[in-house]
This record gives structure tokens, sequence and C-alpha cells, in this order.
């Protein structure tokens, strides 16, 4: 269990013996996950009723949407992933999502049309394994069923070497996608065959210079370290040649090892020590020095990188996001919710198979509902995780309290310089964010822990 200090224990500040030691244990924990959104869809369960979406986004105070479509179809199961993905190449299985998900998007768009689309984006699984008609389509369900203005909107896809094809990136040119990623993990052959990643180093670069070929305004590349047989030299040198294609952005990421992924704890100790912070330390220096600004532990981006468009504003902390797709997440303030979630390929199949079959979707059924300390841990952590750190006056706004005075635990990470208050905010530190991970899973509140603890996956 992460050191989860309470109120009442604050007596720890005022002695540096039991602060140092609190500080040393947070930061030995082993790299478990990381909280990409707060609470984790394994605190999910079956809610108490059927919630109608007229219910959930009549009262929803966000200005603008963020609209993300899930394809949870790929070419092949990587060794590191615990996403809701399906291997599943058969281009008439997709046709038939395809057509669930504008059903979905009809049935959806009387409850969502009244306020504007300023993010969208298209995840998986693999969306570019899609046939050119069936991707195409989601650019039309997004524009002419929900009502989305690419003039306004960023727009994102994900992608893969093996999918990128001169055919399908100029429907993305034509689609004014104004952001590409794609995971790489690593260049070298050995270390990709290690995580069961179905690539070979000359179809990587195959698939960037055809990238380069149609210039979007953001490349964002995907790399992965402390993969098993690693060394500092490698990790550079697969730095460095994605760099050699000059992207605007670059993701970095630990690799985790959960329960259902292929690959274990057992394959990195394999490997001899685990090096992940040398890595990371020497990459964010490598990343700093060529131009990028650093903008949480893993993303690095160039300053001037955007698309050029007016778009309209979206907060970070992410309510009014609207997922369609099986697997999809959808955040109103108060209630998370999506499909079932799962990891084993006969249970996904099923659950997809569920959501092509069904005739109804207009309520929600499965996620859950937030109490307030689920919405104060959520807009600190959606902050704190991040370079623009937590504005605390941000926080009294939404909800009328002092963060400090509601969660005095956080003045830990002051105390132990993992964190400053600068100008009436709270952001971490240089050693702050090469920990935010720890961080991220220390602010985890005791009732969530619980539910994703208790959380059977199958």
């Amino acid at each position: 269990m992460s050191p989860k200090v309470y109120p009442n224990d604050l007596d720890i500040i005022r002695n540096p013996e039991a602060l140092r030691s609190w500080k040393d244990n947070l930061i030995s924990l082993p790299y478990r996950s990381y909280l990409y959104s707060y609470p984790h869809k394994t605190s999910y369960r079956q809610l108490e009723r059927k919630l109608p979406l007229s219910e959930l986004w009549s009262g929803e105070l966000a200005d603008t949407f963020f609209l993300y479509m899930h394809i949870p179809f790929c070419g092949a199961r990587c060794g590191f992933c615990n996403l809701f993905t399906l291997p599943d190449k058969r281009a008439d299985v997709h046709a038939e999502y395809v057509d669930a998900l504008e059903r979905q998007a009809v049935q959806w768009a009387p409850f969502i049309q009244n306020k504007p689309v300023a993010r969208f984006a298209i995840g998986g699984g693999t969306p570019t394994l899609l046939e050119p008609v069936q991707l195409d389509r989601l650019f039309h369900i997004a524009q002419h069923v929900i009502g989305m203005d690419p003039d306004q909107a960023s727009i994102s896809v994900e992608t893969s070497p093996e999918t990128v094809t001169s055919e399908r990136l100029a429907i993305l040119k034509s689609r004014q996608v104004d952001r590409v990623s794609m995971g790489i993990q690593s260049f070298i052959a050995s270390e990709a065959e290690a995580i069961y990643r179905p690539q070979k180093p000359q179809e990587v670069e195959r698939a960037l210079e055809q990238l380069k070929r149609y210039p979007f305004p953001i490349l964002n590349l995907d790399l992965i370290y402390g993969l098993p047989g690693q060394t500092l030299a490698s990790w550079l040198y697969s730095l460095d040649k994605a760099l050699s294609y000059e992207p605007e952005e670059m993701f970095i990421y630990p690799l985790y090892t959960r329960e259902h992924t292929i690959v274990k704890p057992e394959h990195i100790r394999q490997s001899g020590e685990d090096q992940r912070l040398t890595f990371y330390s020497a990459a964010r220096e490598r990343l700093l020095a060529r131009g990028y600004t650093q903008y949480s532990m893993r993303r690095f981006a160039k300053a001037e990188a955007g698309s050029g468009k007016s778009l309209l504003p979206y907060g970070c902390q992410e309510e009014g996001m609207i997922g369609l797709g099986c697997g999809a997440r959808s955040y109103t303030r108060s209630v998370h919710y999506s499909s079932r979630y799962s990891v084993g390929r006969s249970a996904t199949a099923s659950i997809i198979a569920d959501y092509v079959a069904a005739a109804d979707y207009t309520h929600a059924e499965y996620g859950i509902v937030l109490s307030m300390d689920d919405q104060q841990r959520r807009f600190i952590l959606k902050a704190l995780l991040h370079t623009e750190g937590l504005a605390l006056h941000s926080y009294v706004e939404r909800f009328t309290t002092p963060a400090l005075a509601d969660y005095p635990e956080l003045n830990l990470l002051v105390q132990t310089e993992l964190a400053v208050i600068e100008h009436e905010v709270l952001r971490l530190t240089e050693e702050g964010f090469m920990y935010s991970d720890a961080i991220g899973d220390w602010f985890i509140s005791p009732d969530i822990r619980a539910r994703m603890e208790s959380c059977v996956l199958s």
C-alpha cells in the first residue's frame, strides 16, 4: 500500500526524521501504474440504477466538450498492454462496429449538441486498422451527427507503423487532423520482440518517412523505457532515432507490468538492475537540450507546436468528455461511465458483441458516481501532475474551501521539496515530476483504492 497520510497524522511535518522516512518510503515504491484519469476505470461498477443520458448531460457545466471515439481493434496485443482492445483484423467486423458507433452517436446527439466540441480524438486499439472507407466515416459521424466543427476543434488520431498508408494519411489530411500519434516503443528489434511488439525497425522507418510526406501540425511519437534487455545506450539510440524525424511532441513512458499483461515483473528483473530513473533523467536532459518543453513526467513538446486553428478552450480537468464506442469513457462532473471493462480476449469479444448488437444506447449502466471527495481529488491530480500545477484560487472558486485545508497532507510534498507553492500555485519540482506516478498513487482516496483492489478482471 502507498504511504497514505491523513490530516490527523500531520505531526510528521514537525519531525525531520519522520519526514525523511516518509519521503524515502514514497519514492521507493515500485512502478505500478500511472493516473491518466481519476478515478481509475477499475473502480467502476454496475450502477445502482440505469441513468438516462438526458439526466446526466442536461446539467453539465462544462462550456465545451471533448469528443472521443474508441476503436478497440488492433493487429496484435503488445506485451505491456492492459487496455480494452481485441486483436481482430476482419474488415466486416470493423464495419459492423462502426455501424453501431453511428447508431450510438445518433441516439446521443440530442443530449450533447447544445455545446461545441473543442477536442476530438480517435484512439484504440488502432483506429487506422480500419479500412479507409470506415476510417473516413468516423469523421463524418463527428461532423454531421455530433456537430463537431473541424475549424474550431483540435483533432487527434492514433496510428501504428504497419497501418500507415498514403490512402489513410490522405483521409486524415483532408479531415483537418492536426495531431497524429504513433507508438514506436523501441527502434531495437530485440527490445520490440521482448514486449511482443509486432514490428520491425524498417517498418517503423517506412511509416515515419510516409508521415513526413503528409506533414501534420503535430507528430507525436511514443517510446518506452525499462524494457527487458534495454541499456542506457540502446534507450538513447531509440530516442535519438525518433528525434531525427523532428516530432513536435514526444511521450516517454516507463514500462509497467500488471496482472493481465503478457510481460511480467520477472521479465524486467531478468534484464538486470531497474534503471528507469536513470533512463528518465537522461531522456529529459536530451529533450530539454533539443528545445522541448516538459509538460508532465511523460509529455515533452516544442513550445511553438500547434495547429494554427482558432481553437475553442477546454479545461484540463476533462469534464464534459463524450466517449463513443465500446470501451470509451464519458465524464460528466458527477458521473463517469463506460461499457464494462475487461482485458481477457474472450470477455472483451463478448462485451464488443453486446455493444454491436444493442438497440438502445441512451442509458449509463456501468461507472461510478463521484463523491465530493472524488471530485476534489480529481481536480487536484489533473492539475498537479502537469507543469501548470494547481492554481489554489481555482480550487477555491470550484469548491469554496482551500485545497490545503481540505487536504493538509499536500503540505508533505512541499516539506519534502517534491513540490513548491509559487504565486499561489502548487507545482511539482523537478524531483517531484520524476516521482509523479508515486505521488498520484499516494493521493488515491481509500474508498477508490478499495474498489480498485477488489476489481476482478477476466
